[in-house]
């Protein structure tokens, strides 16, 4: 009877000291900004994942990085509910300056726009890289 119970604190340890960490850097300088939802609802081990968070009217010029975890909250509340309720935290560090990378070439489209079409079209076959428009 010792021994069982002493194997199921061992393994509930080992278990519960396990945590979900994922980090995705998109290359961008980060700015000062930060955008956190502490509890994003998700169901069934994660299975149902939480709805998008959408930080487009924050982060102007784009993502910098998005990191999401399971806090000892969130882990909390997943015992508690038999992993039926996994929420978990996301963070996302919006990005400083133009989301436009370093090098690119950027065309004004101004009032004719059909002209500005054709200039990016060219450019982009002689360089081979992305040609922005900016209207």
């Amino acid at each position: 009877m010792r021994r069982s119970v002493a194997a199921l604190i061992a393994a509930s340890a080992i278990a519960l000291s396990g945590c979900y960490h994922a980090i995705i850097d998109t290359g961008r300088t980060a700015s000062t900004e930060v955008i956190t939802k502490p509890w994003a609802n998700s169901f069934i081990f994660g299975l149902v994942p939480p709805p998008v968070l959408e930080t487009s009217q924050q982060c102007k010029n784009g993502v910098a990085k998005v990191e999401t975890q399971h806090s000892f909250l969130n882990g909390l509340a997943a015992v508690v509910t038999f992993s039926l309720y996994t929420p978990m935290t996301i963070t996302v560090t919006c990005a400083r300056g133009t989301a436009v990378l370093p090098g690119t070439k950027m065309l004004n489209v101004g009032s004719n726009a059909e002209a500005a079409f054709n200039s990016a079209i060219e450019l982009a076959r002689e360089t081979g890289a992305p040609v922005y428009l900016k209207f």
